[in-house]
């Protein structure tokens, strides 16, 4: 066989391997969204004491300590809180039909809350609402623990906003359609 030719048998080889990982990483991904589950995280240091007063972190591993997910807080490019991006709800938009229903788990370290809002907004930890104003139903909002499960079952048609009531950059909206 010539150079060339075994060039270009690795290239089409490398194509192939590369269809079928990327492939394979839609499909896994894309499964997912079609379970209908909403994975609310976060990678807090359960090392890091400073978690303590607030609840500590429950998870095994974890790299953002209290200091780095202080500084990710506010941006210069916004008057309103940022917040850390490993604090986040995963995915942050989900398509279902009217009869799904959509199942939430806390799988961060530290207590979140998932809170249909009428209007995405600020949640109940003052420094953690800098620039937002407070949704007025994370007055009532209910803790998920880590671990914690819930299902939203019976949404009717249309854009459903969620929120952590605790760490309000974490949003999600679920969209819900009638069936053909």
């Amino acid at each position: 066989m010539g150079t060339k030719r075994i060039a270009i048998v690795l290239l089409v080889a490398g194509i192939a391997a590369a269809f079928v990982v990327g492939e394979w990483r839609t499909k896994s991904v894309m499964a997912d969204v079609e379970d209908n589950r909403v994975a609310i995280r976060d990678d807090c240091d359960p090392r890091d004491p400073t978690w303590a007063p607030t609840g500590g972190c429950l998870l095994r591993e974890g790299d953002v300590d209290r200091a780095e997910f202080n500084a990710a807080l506010p941006s210069p490019l916004s008057a309103a809180v940022i917040g850390h991006q490993a604090w986040r709800m995963d995915p942050s938009y989900l398509k279902i039909e009217t009869d799904d229903n959509v199942g939430v788990r806390n799988r961060g370290g530290r207590v979140h809350t998932f809170t249909e809002v009428a209007a995405f907004g600020g949640g109940r930890v003052p420094p953690l609402n800098q620039g937002l104003t407070p949704a007025p139903e994370c007055a009532t909002a209910t803790d998920l623990p880590p671990g914690a499960r819930m299902e939203l079952t019976n949404l009717s048609p249309g854009n459903h906003r969620f929120q952590c009531c605790i760490h309000p950059w974490m949003r999600a909206l679920v969209k819900v359609k009638t069936g053909d």
